[in-house]
């Protein structure tokens, strides 16, 4: 057995693993680059592997960077199924259209820039069309069921407790005799996550592939993170301001709805129960009609949820309903929120702010000084969001430059994935220890602070998996191949560069400018010249190393 990593390598976007064995080549995962535009031009390439080649895909969960480019996949001529938890077919049912449609508005807007430079125009990644199409290859399968895809390979979708329909994947390959197993992880959920289960913990496994988003990092707990955003919410509405919440359309919209629904039962505190109060008598406005769609979905799928949700259920007590709470559905009904002078809540997609209509939420609210930017969600490096919650003084949206005034908060508590904790309990969980560990989905720094604590901890071998590696999976794993591609450089790698650079750059001005000191002819206006510029070059150097 063969696995190649061709995404969510050294980073959190583009899931996809190729996997060869017993006679069959499938995928894991077919997500959607996602963040800095280097980045997201790598979708528009050409996959590494022949779309008609491939026999089947599984497919952890319906976020769009672990799903984004199944229909240009389908465009290219897959035609294998897709097995997936029976939610994660509704929510692609859903998210995959949005998507092409997304992909439509944003190519036409690029299109109009790359005509005004005289470039060619060019197709979207996909259309809505494309997305509808590419759903009849999709087969639901249920939690906890082996399932034979052919007689030597058998698969099975355990929750993994990140979104409705999640799964941790078991996968068995039987070869020349011998019976393999490798676990895909896709993200691992919070222990404390509303509305949804824990993890399912694995018993046992030969490889295991997993994530690292938050390897090198512990959440908040679950009633801090309840009363910081009552207290957020509170003082902005208190100042007369909007709360904004960047939430990803699915999922975590649905889990602040139950949030706020459920936050009055956390304590008999009067001054907790005032600003809760204050809270319930505040709009609370839902600006994505996916979210809407996605909402239904969860109340459909109702036999997921942890078993307090579901008791709730049957009391009666809807929890992603409460007074105050409305659904914009159209364009105009979004912009007349931002005309609006009353304090509100506005939940928009997207969560890492890069389309959608929370752009346009942004670009009325990032000035406001009594205006508050919540963020709860993972924000990638590359993206509108990382820099905002990152300390940007000024942004651009749309062309126009935007000051950062308004407060800019972020509770991590809310964040679909594991922690570091949850990480380690995950590889602890396993009564028979894998041989071998693969670690993607996370950033460099992440990653490498999660394996050093992994080896060190358990004594077992990990790898961070680069993209384009190949490894055999036999009595050990060995590299045996790797695609001669280089990925867009991340911040990291691209900070260490530059700075190599200017050391270089430094001995040469060094030089320059003592050759110009030396230099008998030039007059005292040139040398304050040159002063002035290295004073200035001086402030800068410092404000770096203070920054």
């Amino acid at each position: 057995m063969k696995i190649t990593f061709l995404g969510a390598t050294k980073t959190v976007t583009g899931s996809n693993y190729l996997v060869e064995a017993a006679g069959k080549k499938f995928l894991v995962d077919c997500g959607m680059w996602q963040g800095r535009k280097e980045l997201e031009e790598e979708n528009y390439d050409e996959f590494e592997y022949d779309p008609k080649e491939i026999d089947f895909m599984l497919l952890t969960h319906a976020h769009i960077d672990h799903s984004g480019r199944i229909p240009k996949l389908y465009n290219e001529g897959f035609r294998g199924k897709i097995y997936t938890q029976k939610a994660t077919c509704d929510l692609c049912a859903l998210m995959l259209p949005d998507s092409g449609h997304i992909q439509e508005m944003e190519n036409e807007w690029k299109n109009r820039k790359r005509m005004r430079k005289g470039l060619s125009q060019r197709e979207p990644l996909y259309t809505a069309e494309d997305a509808a199409r590419c759903l009849e290859i999709f087969e639901p399968v249920k939690y906890d069921e082996v399932i034979e895809i052919t007689p030597e390979i058998h698969v099975r979708f355990n929750d993994a407790g990140h979104m409705l329909g999640s799964a941790i994947i078991e996968l068995w390959v039987k070869e020349d005799g011998k019976q393999t197993k490798i676990v895909f992880s896709g993200d691992l959920g919070n222990n404390d996550i509303p509305l949804l289960s824990e993890p399912t913990m694995i018993e046992d496994a030969d490889y295991l592939v997993m994530e690292s988003t938050y390897g090198n990092r512990k959440h908040e707990k679950n009633e801090q993170k309840a009363e910081m955003f009552l207290n957020i919410v509170s003082e902005t509405i208190d100042n007369g301001g909007t709360v904004v919440i960047p939430s990803f359309a699915v999922g975590r919209t649905q889990e602040i709805l139950y949030e706020l629904n459920n936050i009055k039962e956390n304590t008999s505190d009067e001054n907790f129960i005032k600003k809760y109060e204050l809270l319930m008598k505040t709009p609370v406005y839902v600006d994505s009609p996916l979210a809407i769609s996605a909402t239904e979905v969860f109340k459909e799928n109702m036999d997921l949820f942890d078993e307090k949700t579901q008791e709730q259920f049957k009391k009666g007590d809807h929890p992603l309903e409460f007074p105050g709470l409305k659904f914009t559905k159209t364009a105009d009904e979004s912009k007349a929120l931002n005309e609006s002078p009353e304090p509100k809540i506005i939940i928009s997609a997207s969560g890492m702010c890069d389309v959608g209509r929370i752009k346009h939420h942004l670009k009325h609210n990032l000035w406001n000084p009594k205006s508050t930017i919540l963020f709860v969600g993972y924000q990638a490096p590359g993206t509108l969001g990382y820099s905002i919650v990152n300390g940007a003084k000024s942004v651009k949206i749309f062309g126009e430059e935007i000051a950062v005034k308004a407060r800019v908060e972020y509770i991590e508590g809310y964040s679909g994935h594991a922690d570091q904790d949850g990480l380690m309990n995950f590889v602890y969980s396993f009564i028979q220890k894998p041989k071998h560990i693969f670690l993607v989905h996370g950033e460099e720094n992440s990653q490498e602070v999660l394996k050093e604590k992994l080896v060190e901890e358990t004594n077992l071998p990990v790898s961070i998996a680069d993209f384009g590696e190949t490894y055999e999976l036999g009595e050990d794993a060995r590299l045996v191949g790797k695609i001669d591609k280089q990925l867009p450089l991340n911040h990291r790698k691209e900070i260490l560069i530059r700075l190599e650079k200017l050391k270089n750059e430094m001995q040469d001005m060094e030089t320059s400018v003592k050759e110009d000191v030396e230099n008998q002819n030039l007059k005292d206006e040139d040398m304050f010249r040159i002063n002035e510029k290295i004073k200035t070059l001086e402030k800068e150097i410092l404000s770096v190393i203070e920054g």
